[in-house]
């Protein structure tokens, strides 16, 4: 196996002295990135490289409590349909235009009115933004929505730059300008994004890096050997096969935060003419495929035990996860009863299409040894996770395995994936009763109320299965052991106030 990127590193950075590595931090991430403008992107690598490039209103600490960062306080009316905030004064885009409540009112009507926007179903309850003075928005909603401050720790809350994306329409991501402490610099598809340090960054104390460079390494044995040749000073996710060795390696430091998302097989049930099929239209299939997979197995073959078996979009340890419905154990003969209820005693294929990296190639490996005992023919299609993407949201595809990095609210796990005409619905699943449930949990603060609406709603999905929940990942980061100052956070997210790299 040739490490890929010794070669390439060394005619990008130039230099091997040691002032020139602790100029530039590279970070290794899975795949790339796809489009660089939060609100058309979706990619999780997407929102590393945003960490450090595109400030939010509100952020997370590692225990999920929100805290302010563009926005330094808010309020709640008594009726709880107006936010009202106020804003961190002395902030500038990349490209000088001022950080204001004008710019906050700006942001949220292109989230919700750029054609390409899949921000529109998180914002979905934001009737109207008053400019209250320069550094106070109030966000006005026809009914409660207790998710929005947890949107705005998101990309919801990335705020871009007002007179460069009326510019740039949708092609902004070509040349993304926000106000984080790295500016875009360049970025060659498949091969670097480099962020450079800006200066006027508000909180520039904190940053000790003259540019980041983010490097997609898919194979993630080449990440780590590029990281244990010092071609690179961090890779996010470590695969559990490989944390052994990084462990022994005594110049390498191992960081875990476990996550709030999942993984799973999503269905194509109707969205375009691939959903028009049997694994589409009929939920007893989709039913087969989950009875036929050892979940448990799963986790200790591809990922030795780290992760945590899931059926749900919330890991059994939330306290959002329904009980009434447990991890199912495997069934092969159910599944194999199932299939020929549905007319296919005989047996069926699926394609599935799969991120060609490394771990879920071997994910999907196992699941297809263990479906063909049911019966189940899977056939693998790799393909580059960009493309992956972009053919799921088109529905040129009939089943896709991919996850979610999870939210610090249950809704942002389940709504825009569930709901009819959610931003990210690429199943184009849809129930009238779910979307009430799901819609109602939006509207209160009460923790049962809101748990009993999920609870109702998994009812219903735990039939339909428009995704097959697989496993609930743990977020494991290798670094550099002259990397300091790094906190792992459970959204997966790197980000590098404090951080500081000395050899």
């Amino acid at each position: 196996m040739n490490v890929l990127k010794t070669g390439l590193l060394a005619g990008l950075l130039g230099a091997t002295a040691l002032s020139a590595q602790a100029a530039d931090l590279r970070i290794a991430l899975q795949s790339d990135a796809d489009v660089l403008d939060p609100d058309q992107s979706r990619t999780f690598v997407g929102r590393i490289v945003y960490a450090s490039m595109c400030d939010k209103l509100v952020d997370i600490t590692p225990e999920l409590e929100l805290i302010p960062q563009l926005a330094t306080g808010w309020e709640w009316s008594e009726d709880g349909k107006a936010l009202t905030m106020t804003l961190r004064e002395g902030v500038v885009f990349h490209d000088g235009t001022p950080f204001n409540a004008q710019a906050v009112a700006d942001n949220i009507d292109r989230s919700q009115n750029l054609e390409e926007s899949r921000r529109k179903s998180e914002l979905k309850s934001v009737t109207g933004v008053d400019v209250v003075d320069d550094y106070t928005v109030r966000f006005n909603m026809a009914a409660p929505d207790a998710t929005l401050l947890a949107q705005f720790a998101d990309r919801s809350g990335m705020m871009v730059s007002p007179t460069a994306a009326k510019a740039a329409g949708a092609d902004f991501g070509l040349n993304p300008v926000c106000s984080g402490p790295f500016k875009f610099k360049e970025r060659v598809a498949q091969d670097r994004i480099a962020l450079e340090r800006f200066p006027d960054y508000w909180n520039a104390d904190e940053i000790h890096f003259d540019s980041v460079t983010f490097l997609p390494i898919p194979d993630t044995t080449v990440r780590l050997a590029n990281l244990q040749s010092g071609d690179i000073d961090m890779l996010e996710r470590l695969a559990a096969t490989d944390l052994a060795q990084a462990e022994g390696d005594g110049g390498i430091n191992v960081e875990r935060a476990v996550s709030l998302g999942y993984q799973g097989i999503t269905i194509n049930v109707n969205n375009g003419e691939k959903g028009d099929n049997p694994w589409g239209n009929d939920k007893r299939l989709r039913q087969a495929l989950s009875y036929a997979l050892d979940r448990d197995a799963i986790n200790q073959v591809v990922f030795e035990g780290a992760f945590a078996p899931g059926n749900q979009p919330f890991p059994p340890t939330s306290p959002w996860y329904d009980a009434d419905h447990p991890v199912p154990a495997r069934d092969v003969e159910k599944a194999k009863a199932l299939l020929a209820e549905a007319g296919f005693p005989d047996g069926i294929d699926l394609e599935v299409q799969v991120p060609n990296t490394t771990v879920p190639l071997q994910l999907m490996q196992v699941v297809q040894a263990m479906a063909a005992e049911a019966g189940i023919r899977i056939e693998i299609t790799s393909k580059e996770f960009a493309t992956l993407l972009a053919d799921q949201s088109a529905g040129d595809y009939q089943a896709s395995q991919i996850g979610w990095s999870g939210r610090v609210d249950p809704d942002g796990n389940i709504h825009q994936f569930m709901t009819t005409g959610g931003g990210i619905n690429d199943s184009h699943y849809s129930d009238p009763k779910v979307d009430e449930m799901l819609n109602n949990a939006r509207a209160s603060t009460d923790f049962d109320v809101r748990k009993a609406d999920y609870d109702a709603a998994r009812d219903i999905l735990a039939q339909d299965m428009p995704i097959v929940y697989l496993y609930h990942q743990t977020w494991i980061w290798a670094l550099d052991d002259g990397l300091s100052g790094f906190t792992p956070y459970p959204d997966g997210m790197i980000r590098l106030e404090g951080v500081k790299l000395e050899k």
